[in-house]
């Protein structure tokens, strides 16, 4: 199955689950996510949306090994991005992370490009892992688009399936 990029549409409730914690396992646990995130992260970095980063070397690592964080906590690993939520949900705090910035529907598609080329290189992972991976990146990224080609702006309200596995 092809990690499609399905696009947001202005107003519509955006529901989303967080990864299968298999998934986290079946990367390498939180040093497998590291890597992921790390090759994420160094092709961010030459991207259209590089802007987003700080551009200095020390403050891009210190980003990245932050953000890091908040994969491997949300696809079931350690509480390592606790301390950072102000005592937000997870999910809000990254969100509301990105209302500093003007994020469209292209820098979303360009985010998500420069992923699914970092999952690409994920070997002997099952593709419905990834798969299910995806669906929660596609999903909670639309959260992040806050402004459109027409000049409004919005910030999506998001209800969060819950669901065990």
């Amino acid at each position: 199955m092809p990690l499609d990029i399905t696009p947001v549409k202005k107003g519509e409730a955006i529901h989303f689950h967080n990864p299968n914690k298999k998934f986290y396992e079946a990367v390498g646990g939180e040093e497998g996510i590291k890597k992921l995130m790390y090759s994420f992260y160094d092709k961010i970095y030459e991207s259209d949306i590089a802007h987003f980063f700080p551009q200095d070397e020390d403050e891009f690592e210190a980003i990245k090994v932050q953000n890091t964080k908040f994969f491997v906590q949300i696809c079931g690993g350690p509480k390592v991005y606790e301390n950072e939520t102000r005592g937000m949900e997870l999910n809000e705090y990254m969100i509301r992370l990105h209302d500093d910035f003007s994020v469209t529907e292209k820098s979303r598609v360009e985010w998500l490009g420069t992923m699914r080329e970092a999952l690409n290189e994920l070997e002997e992972v099952e593709q419905s892992l990834i798969d299910d991976f995806w669906e929660y990146l596609d999903s909670f990224s639309k959260l992040t688009v806050n402004s459109f080609s027409d000049g409004s702006t919005y910030f999506a309200a998001f209800t969060q399936a819950k669901e065990d596995r």
